[in-house]
């Protein structure tokens, strides 16, 4: 009994500490740092399943810069700093203001205003480049990966496995594996197709991301819209 009142009272101290402390510990020694991490995600939305599900949701008029007139098919959702487990994210608070011509310069990649300025706020702030240097660094990301012919001018709905979407990408570019990208989804479509680089934007293999891959045996992705 009193070992048993012991280990009770060490384990309220413990709670305590770590309650003191936070509710969880830190990801990453560097936690939140700018500039501290180990490599990106270039993270690549198919902009058709994005539309479809913002109509789904009463949210299509606000959708309506990426959804509405020029056809779209993967998108840039954002280059994310990462850690080898775990990422950082707001890393400078209040975030420094995004100059608003670099914005539009942006909107062929990222076809939303709103998306811009919250990806420099979250992720554009860990990368420890200014606002320019991070949207540059973006588009020379997004020329590095090459997207599949088959998916460019897709004009009608395409049912596919997610390991056929990963062999797609891991032919169209030389260098690419399955252990160094994921092929994301929700209830039934395409999401996201996730590739990690280096800091200097080579194929690098990180397992915490293929990890996250959709395990559904078939996707839907929805034809491209607009002409």
């Amino acid at each position: 009994m009193i070992r048993l009142i012991r280990l009770s009272r060490f384990v309220v101290a413990l709670a305590a500490l770590i309650g003191a402390s936070g509710t969880a510990p830190a990801q990453d020694r560097r936690q939140n740092a700018p500039g501290e991490f180990d490599f990106y995600v270039l993270s690549l939305s198919w902009s058709p399943s994005f539309c479809e599900e913002a109509e789904e949701r009463g949210k299509g008029n606000r959708a309506q810069a990426q959804c509405g007139g020029r056809p779209f098919s993967f998108v840039v959702h954002g280059l994310w700093p990462q850690y080898e487990h775990g990422f950082p994210e707001y890393c400078e608070q209040p975030a420094p203001r995004l100059d608003r011509n670099v914005m539009t310069s942006m909107l062929d990649l990222m076809p939303a205003p709103g998306l811009i300025f919250n990806e420099w706020d979250k992720h554009g702030t860990c990368s420890g480049l200014g606002g320019r240097a991070y949207f540059e660094t973006i588009r020379k990301a997004r020329a590095a990966v090459k997207i599949p012919e088959e998916f460019l001018q897709l004009s009608e709905p395409k049912t596919i496995a997610p390991g056929d979407i990963e062999n797609a990408f891991i032919k169209a570019n030389p260098g690419l594996t399955q252990a160094g990208m994921a092929v994301t989804c929700n209830r039934t479509r395409l999401s996201e197709v996730r590739v990690c680089l280096s800091k200097d934007l080579q194929f690098r293999d990180c397992g915490e991301i293929e990890g996250r891959t959709c395990r559904r045996d078939q996707v839907t992705m929805p034809p491209m819209r607009g002409g």
